[in-house]
């Protein structure tokens, strides 16, 4: 993929990756070399059993020669190369098993949601790693991971709508309206992963893991009491300090994206093997993932300071 796409590519999706074989030409189009292409080649081959196309049968007719190689050239879905489609309907499934995930946790007792949501979000943090630096993409444990992930989102929204009743919605619209709002402005071409616009990302991110990680430790060693932690106990001119965070993140989530369709988009256009297009998925769901975390968050970070 891109080399300065979303770091779930860069670290391990095309790693190894080769092109998909390239579409067969007319054999009667002329050679560099002026040589006969049923001539022997210079491997001994059939030149067609590579494409695994059968070779002219010895009485065929010329009508039926002309037939043969006037037909469309195989397009990307044709010859295992990743195409749009491949990506969206792969999106489309891990969505799929996400929400039912989170249908699980959202009905099952209180109690059970509870155990469901820590499962989930352990199991699903390890299977991010093991996809993530895993070299060939592996369907089951794609999908595996947005199951997971979707028993911790589910869990976290039943908390977190019965505090604030109704954030969970309005969290779910959230995250499409930022992921609509990314694509257009990614297909318009005023928003690109540009190297600046990357090593400021780099450079954010590791900033906000950085106090993701303080805060999370505060918060278990009971050194601040607040639900989330520093983001609710400190102020700056009287705005919770979650606020401005939590914009930042879902800035960072937003541009995450972008990255990921500068990826999906350069990796299309390189012909880039069609196993590759669940790493498209993976990493598209991985972003969504923490887009909905951080608005729910945000979301309920301002209902609890009406």
């Amino acid at each position: 993929m891109a080399s300065g796409g979303n770091p779930i590519f860069n670290g391990k999706s095309f790693r190894g990756a080769t092109q998909a074989p390239p579409v067969p030409h007319n054999p009667y189009a002329q050679n560099p070399y002026g040589q006969n292409p049923y001539g022997q080649n210079a491997y001994g081959q059939n030149p067609y059993g590579q494409f695994g196309q059968a070779a002219p049968q010895p009485n065929m007719t010329p009508e039926q020669l002309q037939q043969m190689y006037s037909q469309p050239a195989a397009g990307p879905a044709d010859t295992g190369r990743m195409t749009f489609d491949d990506v969206i309907m792969k999106t489309v499934a891990c969505l799929v098993v996400l929400v039912l995930g989170a249908a699980v946790t959202l009905f099952v007792a209180p109690a059970l949601s509870t155990v469901l949501m820590v499962v989930g979000a352990l199991g699903g943090f390890v299977l991010a790693l093991v996809n993530t630096f895993k070299k060939q993409p592996s369907p089951a444990l794609i999908l595996a991971y947005a199951g997971l992930e979707g028993l911790f989102l589910g869990g976290l929204t039943r908390v977190l709508d019965g505090l604030y009743p109704g954030v969970g919605l309005q969290a779910v619209i959230g995250t499409l309206a930022v992921f609509g709002v990314t694509l257009l402005l990614f297909k318009s071409g005023k928003v690109r992963a540009t190297p600046k616009a990357m090593r400021f990302f780099m450079i954010a991110t590791i900033g906000y893991a950085v106090f993701a990680l303080i805060n999370m430790v505060m918060m278990w060693t009971g050194a601040v009491q607040e639900p989330f932690g520093l983001r609710t106990s400190v102020e700056i001119f009287g705005i919770p300090l979650g606020v401005l965070i939590g914009l930042l993140a879902i800035g960072l989530a937003a541009f995450s994206l972008i990255m990921d369709f500068t990826s999906i988009e350069e990796g299309v256009r390189a012909g880039a093997p069609e196993r590759y297009s669940w790493t498209a998925a993976f990493g598209l769901t991985v972003t969504l993932v923490w887009l909905y975390v951080e608005i729910i968050r945000l979301l309920s970070i301002l209902r609890g300071d009406d």
